[in-house]
């Protein structure tokens, strides 16, 4: 099952885990990790210190201390116009992110908008390779049978719907 809605993605408590869209060092930071690292801080920074660095496309898991969700899966986005090649750095995002799911036997996952704020990735496209590669991934899963996209507005939330249902 696959559903869109808007909201904050530290506040998902129907969900096992949560994706966060962070940094390399994996600390605090806008957007989507600092309202993580706002509700998970000091415990969060203390569980990824050893973690980081990470490199574009790569995902790590952590637990979520202060969530009422059991796992935090971190990803580095690219940078658009920066980390080569883009598209294919963000699917990995969404690939690895189901992967360490499947290997933890995480059921529901929440994703945010990867790379879209400050990275600067185009949202449609970015929502594209979203889609595309979670229909991909979506046979192979065992555990993982709910996904969940949060988008911070109404604005995202109807490009991510438009986007949808063009698949």
């Amino acid at each position: 099952m696959l559903e869109l809605k808007t909201g904050n993605i530290a506040d998902q408590p129907d969900c096992d885990a949560i994706v966060n869209a962070a940094n390399a060092e994996l600390r605090t930071g806008g957007g989507v990790a600092g309202a993580i690292h706002k509700v998970g801080d000091p415990q969060l920074t203390e569980l990824t210190r050893s973690l980081a660095p990470i490199s574009p496309g790569e995902a790590v898991i952590t637990e979520a201390p202060n969530m009422p969700n059991k796992f935090i899966i971190h990803c580095l986005g690219p940078v658009y116009g920066k980390d080569k090649p883009e598209d294919k750095l963000l699917a990995d995002c969404y690939r690895n992110a189901l992967d360490l799911a499947e290997e933890n036997k995480i059921e529901s996952i929440v994703f945010p908008a990867i790379s879209t704020g400050a990275f600067g990735f185009p949202k449609r496209e970015a929502a594209n390779i979203a889609f595309k590669t979670v229909k991909e991934k979506s046979s192979g899963l065992k555990h993982v049978n709910y996904i969940r996209f949060v988008l911070f507005d109404a604005a995202d939330y109807n490009l991510h719907w438009d986007t949808l249902k063009e698949w």
